[in-house]
C-alpha cells in the first residue's frame, strides 16, 4: 500500500498550444515523470520531479479560472495539497469557508482530486494518487 504524506504540489498553468516543456529538465534538472498529451501533440498535463519536489504543468482549461501568465490577468498557480484522506481534508476546508470549484473525483489517470478556493481566492487541489 502506497503511503501519502502531506506536502505541496504546485500546478503551473501553461498555454493550450505548448508542445515543448523541456525547459524544466534543462534549467532545473527536473525529471519528467509522465506527460499526457492531446491528440494534436500539445501538453494536457505533465508531472515533474526536482530532487523529490513534485510539480505539475497543466494546459489552460475553459472555466478553470487558472490562466497562462503570459499577458493574462488571473491565477497562474494552483497549490496541490497531497494528503491520505482527500475527502476529509476537502470537507474540513469547505466547513472552514472554502468554495468548491470541482468536487472530489477519482480520475481515470489515477488521481483522486477536488479543487476549491480558499476565502482569500487562492486555488487548491486536494489530492492523492490512487493505487492500482
Amino acid at each position: 500500500m502506497m503511503k501519502t504524506r502531506t506536502h505541496f504540489t504546485p500546478k503551473l498553468t501553461i498555454g493550450k498550444a505548448v508542445t515543448d516543456i523541456s525547459f524544466y529538465t534543462i534549467a532545473f534538472g527536473a525529471h519528467e515523470d509522465w506527460c499526457l498529451r492531446n491528440d494534436n501533440g500539445t501538453v494536457h498535463v505533465a508531472q515533474f520531479d526536482i530532487d523529490g519536489a513534485v510539480f505539475h504543468l497543466h494546459e489552460q482549461m475553459p472555466g478553470s479560472g487558472a490562466f497562462d501568465p503570459l499577458g493574462q490577468p488571473g491565477v497562474t498557480t494552483v497549490i496541490g495539497l497531497m494528503t491520505h484522506d482527500v475527502q476529509a481534508v476537502f470537507n474540513k476546508a469547505i466547513a472552514g469557508g472554502a468554495t468548491v470549484i470541482t468536487p472530489v473525483t477519482d480520475y481515470e489517470y489515477g488521481w483522486r482530486q477536488g479543487e476549491l478556493a480558499d476565502p482569500f481566492g487562492h486555488r487548491w487541489v486536494i489530492q492523492k494518487q490512487l493505487e492500482f
